[in-house]
């Protein structure tokens, strides 16, 4: 049975082939959503219309968005929204820190760098919630992604780790607001997995390492893995949850 089948769902965020943004959208699209991209700038247009071709997945739409700009945001949106009629679901995968802030102790974390993480990682989630809205008509699902490093100390997560913790409480009040409207309102937190913007954090194969030498699954958690919760979570089977921050790390947040 197609869990999504003709259900329009937005995906934000995918860079590559390996992301995680990537998983999902394949997950959906197994499931019969009609799938929009969207995109940042015309070099990740070329590169997404590649992987669209290669993979064998056709997109419903893609368009432009920057998530650090309303207007582009606003536009992006009212486009998804004239072309589709109604949005069922949108999962934003997008996060970003400058390197910088990523080196050395937390405590060094610049004043912009420590805006520009909170701006992209956890605000453009709730300009994200605010321009969907008025065309989640049926309900829907939106669903953000996290990381353990949100809730514990993971070294060389630096500002990410708190910009995720914000992401997470946002997701707790917009499950409030969005909730009148019957649109849920989680979290994935994805265990470690060899993505690009992984590579960025210092202590990740060391990470990697852990998890698969002590986490109940003794194993790291794949992209297809997070897809299909995602996919969970943007279906009817999980109509009763909101406002959650849903792990799917091979049980590794539990461990004391």
């Amino acid at each position: 049975m197609l869990q999504l089948k003709d259900k329009n769902i937005v995906v934000m965020g995918v860079a590559n082939k390996r992301s995680l943004a990537w998983g999902v959208a394949r997950s959906l699209y197994k499931a019969g959503a009609n799938v929009i991209f969207t995109y940042r700038k015309d070099r990740s247009y070329t590169k997404l219309q590649k992987l669209l071709e290669e993979e064998g997945v056709e997109a419903k739409a893609v368009v432009q968005c920057d998530v650090n700009n309303d207007e582009s945001i606003q536009e992006a949106f009212a486009k998804i929204g004239e072309q589709a009629g109604v949005i069922h679901g949108v999962c934003h995968s997008i996060a970003f820190a400058h390197a910088e802030d990523l080196k050395g102790d937390f405590i060094e974390t610049s004043r912009d760098g420590f805006a520009f993480a909170h701006d992209t990682s956890a605000y453009s989630f709730i300009a994200v919630a605010k321009a969907a809205r008025p065309y989640m008509t049926e309900g829907g699902s939106l669903i953000a992604m996290s990381y353990l490093g949100a809730e514990r100390l993971v070294k060389g997560y630096n500002v990410m780790g708190v910009a995720k913790a914000s992401l997470e409480a946002a997701v707790r009040y917009l499950a409030e607001d969005m909730g009148q409207q019957q649109v849920r309102v989680n979290a994935i937190s994805a265990g470690a997995v060899r993505t690009l913007a992984a590579k960025g954090v210092p202590s990740f194969n060391e990470i990697l390492s852990k998890i698969e030498a002590t986490s109940p699954l003794r194993k790291n958690v794949t992209q297809e893995e997070v897809g299909d919760m995602t996919l969970a979570m943007m279906s009817h089977l999980s109509r009763g949850v909101t406002g959650e921050i849903v792990y799917v790390d091979s049980g590794y947040n539990i461990l004391g």
